[in-house]
């Protein structure tokens, strides 16, 4: 088996294969202290130890079958943290399980959660707090087997102010009051389908739901949750799409959670609760491929689940593929390729900023002493979808293409994988087509860096318009300027607005003077769809537009998502105008930001301690 560098544990020795969790959270000491029992089962005969993932969590007792048992920390790693060695007072025979109960508490300081006071909320009223454990977080929580390579099924019972509302990657199984603390109440939760620790999830706050469709409820604070219900509404046919598209849905439950502002990622597939950004809050339900893509983890990524994040293409590769086929069959196969040929672009901006010889620009990477969260961009998203897209038009097209991704799921679900065994299996399953299979140049798609030895073909239609009005401004004179109007825009959909904006992006920057005209006539400034924003305003800051600076500053700290905010940073910290104030404004922000956000934006800036 391939040792997952990324940690401690040594699932070849020993499975955790059920998790019981009983937990409180101490808004005060900003930390969850309780039990985790964990049942794990001997891969080896004569089996005295087990080795688990940790990172900043105290341990004040350790149990085996009820016995007490003896443990102890080993050397504390940069970035992995420091793994825990318990030793089982009795040998357990290969196959034999037994229960490992840990008593821990988490750091303040845990990179696995940040806390809210009541005036970081929207209702300003409660506390909040929020976990995401992808990639490598879940051990800043609680001991475990923090490697995707594990999966296991979870019961938990977190005992919370009466007043919050505890919500898990889980279905929920009741609330009761807690009989130790008559403040608090006891969610609990059950998660039967067995899943990697990196899609253990947990949020508390003053949280209200609305239904949306017979197996959804939108959560958010009473503030966002009917915007939310609206901007959402198409989550059951995304799902229904997606299950015709991959097969049955098989979690239950398929519930969205609005997080506050500082949520790091667009979305976070924790089954039965995607974790959502409120920046997808266009306010015309524009932004939803996010909910398209979050839908499709269901059956790539949380069913069958990449064995170490080396192979992290796997889970997001096809999840770019299969949110993109729900948005053809929503919206149209013109948009399909439009979106795709935008994933084309973006790839280019990524490989752009990161270098075209940069090793984690490959599909495949080594991440031997190399920390997940620094190696994370789009390339496994964007890369790994243009190999399929290329292969879905190499092998025969969507139909013949959807038919091999059906096939992949029911074969590996519920297993993880690597690389490997995804190519083994569309070679079976396209046994008849070796010939052309053969003729891909495999070992520059994974091992390469740069831009893929070949690009896929796109239809053009809706790009057309997005590619003459970007070559307009970049040829334009002084002279033109004149010649511009809001009646450019008039026939443009919001998604053209973000592909125009990505179209001058790539290019040299513009001078001040078309910028400045660009607002006199489009007031892009108005816009607050964020993905034109954050587009627009790197425009302009690039072109050293000085009135820019405390538009992009505001951006990049009112709201935290890191594929906004880490290059509004970057790009206000090249800008020689803004330098200073970039720097001074986010160590201002940085006690009040999320853990990974910090640590990155920080490293970006230069003012990593």
């Amino acid at each position: 088996a391939m040792a997952d560098p990324s940690s401690f544990a040594s699932p070849a020795c020993c499975l955790t294969r059920h998790l019981h969790l009983r937990c409180r959270a101490d808004f005060g000491a900003r930390a969850l202290r309780g039990t985790v029992g964990l049942t794990v089962r001997a891969e080896r005969e004569a089996l005295r130890c087990l080795v688990l993932d940790t990172r900043d969590v105290q341990v004040f007792k350790v149990t085996v079958n009820g016995q007490d048992a003896q443990f102890a920390f080993g050397e504390k790693h940069s970035f992995k943290g420091t793994p825990l060695e318990i030793t089982f007072p009795n040998e357990l025979r290969r196959g034999q399980e037994a229960i490992v109960e840990i008593s821990f508490e988490s750091s303040p300081q845990s990179s696995a959660l940040q806390w809210f006071t009541p005036e970081q909320t929207s209702g300003k009223k409660h506390p909040f707090l929020f976990s995401q454990c992808q990639a490598t977080h879940c051990r800043a929580i609680f001991p475990c087997q923090d490697t995707p390579a594990v999966k296991l099924t979870y019961y938990a019972e977190i005992s919370v102010p009466q007043e919050l509302v505890a919500l898990m990657s889980a279905n929920r199984d009741g609330e009761a009051p807690d009989p130790e603390d008559s403040a608090h109440k006891i969610y609990r939760f059950s998660q039967n389908v067995p899943i990697p620790c990196y899609l253990f999830a947990l949020v508390i706050g003053a949280l209200e739901s609305r239904k949306i469709g017979p197996r959804t409820l939108v959560w958010a604070e009473k503030e966002l949750v009917d915007k939310s219900a609206y901007e959402f509404s198409e989550a059951e046919a995304m799902l229904k799409t997606a299950e015709d598209l991959a097969g049955p849905y098989v979690w239950g439950q398929y519930d969205l959670l609005v997080l506050p502002p500082s949520f790091p990622y667009g979305g976070m597939e924790n089954p039965c609760l995607t974790f959502v950004t409120p920046t997808l809050l266009a306010g015309d339900q524009s932004l939803s491929n996010v909910i398209a893509h979050e839908i499709s983890h269901s059956w790539t990524g949380n069913l069958v689940t990449n064995k170490t994040w080396e192979h992290f293409w796997l889970n997001e590769g096809h999840t770019v593929y299969l949110e993109r086929r729900i948005g053809g069959r929503l919206f149209g196969e013109q948009f399909r390729h439009f979106q795709a040929l935008g994933g084309w672009r973006e790839l280019q901006n990524t490989i752009n900023t990161l270098g075209d010889k940069n090793p984690v620009t490959n599909l495949v990477i080594n991440l031997d002493e190399v920390d997940p969260d620094v190696a994370y961009s789009s390339v496994p998203y964007e890369k790994g979808f243009a190999l399929l897209f290329y292969l879905e038009q190499l092998l025969g097209g969507p139909d013949i293409f959807i038919g091999f991704l059906k096939a992949y799921v029911l074969q590996f679900a519920y297993k993880s994988i690597v690389t490997e065994d995804w190519k083994k299996f569309l070679y079976s399953y396209f046994k008849d087509k070796v010939d052309i299979l053969d003729k891909v140049d495999w070992n520059s798609w994974f091992h390469a860096p740069g831009m893929p030895p070949v690009k896929p073909t796109y239809d053009m239609t809706l790009s057309n318009a997005c590619v003459a009005l970007s070559q307009r401004w970049i040829q334009a004179k002084e002279s033109d300027l004149g010649s511009f109007s809001s009646a450019d825009l008039k026939e443009m959909s919001s998604h053209q607005l973000i592909e125009f904006l990505a179209l001058l992006l790539l290019e040299a920057p513009l001078p001040l003077s078309h910028v400045q005209r660009m607002q006199e006539v489009y007031d892009f400034n108005a816009i607050n769809n964020s993905e034109i924003r954050f587009r627009w305003l790197r425009l302009c800051i690039r072109s050293k537009w000085e009135e820019a600076i405390p538009l992009a500053l505001k951006m990049a700290t009112d709201q935290g998502r890191m594929k906004f905010t880490r290059p509004l940073f970057r790009d206000l910290y090249s800008f020689d105008k803004s330098r200073d104030l970039a720097v001074k404004t986010f160590l201002e922000h940085r006690a009040s930001m999320h853990p990974v956000t910090s640590m990155l934006v920080g490293k970006d800036l230069k003012q990593d301690q």
